[in-house]
């Protein structure tokens, strides 16, 4: 018998993004063949735009969790940012003009979010919860004065790009594409990504090998707000407005119901952006599903907190905390 042959074959491991995605592969078949009404052209198209913006703000969530974050603000500052843009063209600000400070004012918010964190030393859930509650209310009475802030007729070009197809497949669909392979190619290929990754695993280490840990917790929540905002003008350009309202929505839960769904370890250190796309999959096809049949808002919310405190407590048995990890802060 050769060496081979004599070699035991380890079996294969059976990972939670994998477990997910057939879940997603099992759940839309099903709603395809017994629901009316889901397998059909506008239905999947509207699926894929709303994966889109579910995904892109789940690849900034991805990211900071990953760096052993998370930024519970990311839907305020998406929200607030650009209904500011919004208002300021319709008092006849240049689009661009508009869209450069709401940009300023998301690098700004994202700027404070990582200080606080970073240098302060303020637990991430509660600086990012905190300051989530001050942009929303800062927003309303300084920014904006109306729920619901729509897109002028002077950025209609913005709304065809939004509503637009490269492919039969919607542009924010290849937004999101774009955004997740920039962000696998940082984790994975550049001295940044690295560092992130590593400070996620072990910062206690991360700092004794020399790598700058406070400057990289700022930039994890500047690159959070920066996609945010992007989030933002996608859904402006898609739905034609920003309903403010939408950051009391659960909307922030459902972003790291799919990141953690997706097996991104909330430990820090481990998963990438498969894991959120895998995530974001299963959880926009159940939303839709749950839709269509005309579920009650309350039982989608009772469903989604059930699948989170699930995806939550499989990553405390996948990923458990050792004492070095709990001395060194929890998320």
């Amino acid at each position: 018998m050769s060496s081979s042959a004599r070699t035991k074959r380890k079996p294969l491991a059976v990972t939670q993004e994998a477990i997910v995605f057939l879940i997603f592969v099992v759940a839309f078949a099903c709603f395809s063949i017994f629901l009316r009404g889901f397998f059909t052209f506008d239905n999947i198209g509207s699926l894929l735009q709303n994966v889109a913006i579910l995904g892109i703000l789940g690849l900034a969530m991805g990211l900071v969790v990953i760096g052993r974050g998370i930024d519970l603000a990311i839907v305020a500052i998406m929200a607030i940012t650009m209904a500011w843009s919004l208002n300021l063209m319709n008092m006849g600000y240049l689009p661009i003009v508009a869209l450069a400070a709401g940009l300023a004012l998301a690098l700004i918010i994202g700027a404070i979010q990582g200080f606080l964190i970073a240098y302060v030393e303020i637990p991430a859930i509660f600086a990012t919860l905190a300051m989530g509650t001050v942009v929303y209310g800062f927003g309303r009475v300084a920014l904006v004065d109306q729920d619901i802030i729509y897109l002028s007729g002077d950025a209609g070009p913005l709304q065809k790009i939004g509503g637009g197809t490269f492919l039969d497949i919607p542009v924010p669909v290849w937004l999101m594409c774009t955004l997740a392979l920039l962000i696998f190619v940082v984790l994975k290929y550049t001295k940044v990504g690295v560092f992130i990754r590593s400070m996620g695993d072990n910062p206690l280490r991360a700092r004794i090998a020399g790598m700058p840990v406070r400057p990289l917790i700022l930039l994890q929540y500047v690159i959070s707000a920066t996609i945010g905002f992007l989030a933002g003008l996608i859904m402006a350009m898609v739905v034609g407005s920003m309903n403010t309202r939408i950051v009391v929505s659960t909307m922030v839960y459902d972003v790291v119901l799919v990141v953690v769904l997706g097996g991104i370890g909330l430990s820090g250190g481990k998963g990438g952006v498969r894991n959120v796309i895998v995530g974001t999959l299963l959880i926009g096809t159940l939303l839709n599903g749950m839709t269509i049949l005309d579920v009650p808002y309350t039982v989608q919310n009772i469903i989604k907190g059930l699948i989170l405190l699930v995806a939550i407590t499989a990553d405390s048995i996948v990923n458990p905390r050792d004492e070095q990890t709990s001395q060194q802060g929890d998320i």
